[in-house]
């Protein structure tokens, strides 16, 4: 039976494949499911255009990731934190960084942000970010302290 998939199928395949699968299968479990629908002349014209759609939805994606890559080129951040002898009361996360890009209007999500781990020292830090398409870029981090707030007599 050759059906034509309405979603991504483990061990199977990505929307929009049409496959050959055996009738049970088909009959059984996919089409009452509706992951699938039989592959008609009719369908499969649908699923070629909407398959040509998608491609060029994620070609213009990735052109605007590029773009957006090329922005952070030399790019420079500085977030000021409580430290003191070089190291931070605390540290810097994530969801640090992707507040101060925001402030610079890159809508970045925290989970696209790439650190090692929690930054807790004073210091500059390269910073990978994942945009869709695969794409990465990096940006600069300088991390400074604010001086604890010591009564000196």
């Amino acid at each position: 039976m050759k059906i034509i998939l309405l979603q991504d199928i483990k061990n199977l395949g990505k929307k929009g494949d049409i496959k050959e699968v055996s009738d049970g299968y088909g009959r059984n479990f996919l089409l009452p499911k509706k992951l699938a629908e039989i592959a008609t002349p009719e369908n499969i014209k649908k699923a070629e255009a909407e398959k040509a759609k998608q491609k060029q939805l994620e070609q213009l994606e990735i052109e605007k990731s590029k773009v957006l890559a090329n922005n952070f080129k030399n790019l420079e951040i500085i977030i000021k934190a409580p430290a003191k002898d070089g190291k931070l009361f605390g540290s810097v996360i994530t969801k640090d960084i992707a507040k101060e890009l925001k402030k610079r209007n890159f809508d970045i999500q925290e989970k696209n942000i790439k650190i090692e781990e929690a930054i807790k020292k004073i210091g500059d830090y390269k910073i990978k970010i994942e945009l869709p398409g695969k794409i990465t870029a990096e940006f600069k981090l300088i991390v400074e302290g604010l001086d604890s707030h010591v009564n000196k007599k």
